[in-house]
């Protein structure tokens, strides 16, 4: 399984998802070091136009479950900097100083609301969905 990531404009707006290494080590620099709502909506664009495990709006949410709540990270511009969200636990900033890319607690940024998007599902079992199916013997 891999480790999902959806991503939210300032006025949580799903920009879409990826199904692959969605921990903060795994996301391209330049989109976390946004600071402007059209240079981050600019950067995950081209982040996720650049992997082939990526999801668009226009593709519909591609999780069976409703919300970021059970995605391993979601992330959003608020403030003028790129917070994250693990399976939909209060947002941190990401620390630029680690270089694991921990969190920095934010205290006052407690934003844990994320759109309901069950009308938007659109579940899927390919390499866009982060599920390996492995099967075992059978006829030879």
């Amino acid at each position: 399984m891999g480790t999902r990531a959806d991503f939210y404009s300032e006025d949580m707006t799903w920009l879409g998802s990826i199904a692959w290494d969605g921990y903060p080590g795994g996301i391209d620099l330049d989109l976390l070091r946004s600071t402007s709502d059209a240079v981050y909506r600019a950067n995950v664009a081209r982040f996720l136009a650049s992997r082939d495990d990526s999801t668009l709006p226009d593709a519909g949410w591609p999780w069976p479950w409703d919300d970021s709540r059970t995605t391993d990270y979601a992330y959003v511009l608020k403030g003028g900097a790129v917070h994250a969200s693990c399976f939909g636990h209060l947002w941190y900033k990401i620390d630029f100083d680690d270089e694991s890319l921990g969190a920095v607690e934010t205290g006052d940024v407690k934003m844990t609301c994320f759109p309901n998007m069950s009308e938007q599902k659109n579940t899927r079992y390919d390499k866009g969905s982060g599920v390996l199916i492995v099967g075992f013997g059978g006829p030879s």
